[in-house]
């Protein structure tokens, strides 16, 4: 992890991350993986970030398993205590079990009403001053422990080569 300012000026590309059972994690390594050889890119647990870490970064992507309807406690808290992201791009990610995959009409309306992680860190992380350069999105498990659902790491990946190419 970056221990001064200027390591922390030439970082480019952050994702970080929180997980549970290794499923947020394996997605953020296929997102921090698909960014171009030339980008320098490190992924990282959110428990190993200084908020300072996220000044001067060019691309912010944060991720976290959807747990009762929101992010981790680890990530709220991380966004709470980050600093001006003025000029960062950002976007968020998270892990979720699909509405149709709950068979429970009670949790589909409640995900209808309250929605999944990815969503309300975007809003945090342009409420902090970043620029949201493509919409939030979710990545599917099987069951509350995962595995993945087959194909989420390749759709990751596709996903975050769609961050450069806005840019």
């Amino acid at each position: 992890m970056a221990g001064n300012l200027t390591e922390i000026s030439t970082l480019r590309t952050m994702v970080i991350y929180d997980s549970f059972f290794g499923n947020t994690k394996q997605v953020a390594k296929a997102i921090g993986e698909a960014f171009e050889p030339s980008e320098e890119v490190e992924v990282v647990k959110v428990s190993e970030v200084n908020p300072r870490e996220l000044i001067g970064l060019k691309y912010l992507i944060v991720g976290s398993p959807t747990r009762a309807f929101r992010p981790t406690g680890a990530i709220n808290d991380l966004i709470k205590k980050t600093p001006n992201l003025k000029g960062v791009k950002v976007t968020a990610f998270d892990t979720r079990i699909a509405k149709e995959d709950t068979n429970s009409r009670v949790l589909g309306f409640m995900v209808n009403i309250f929605g999944y992680a990815a969503k309300p860190i975007s809003n945090g992380l342009v409420k902090r001053g970043g620029i949201l350069v493509i919409p939030p999105e979710g990545f599917y498990v099987e069951d509350t422990e995962g595995p993945l659902k087959d194909g989420e790491l390749e759709r990751a990946a596709e996903w975050a080569r769609k961050i450069m190419v806005v840019n």
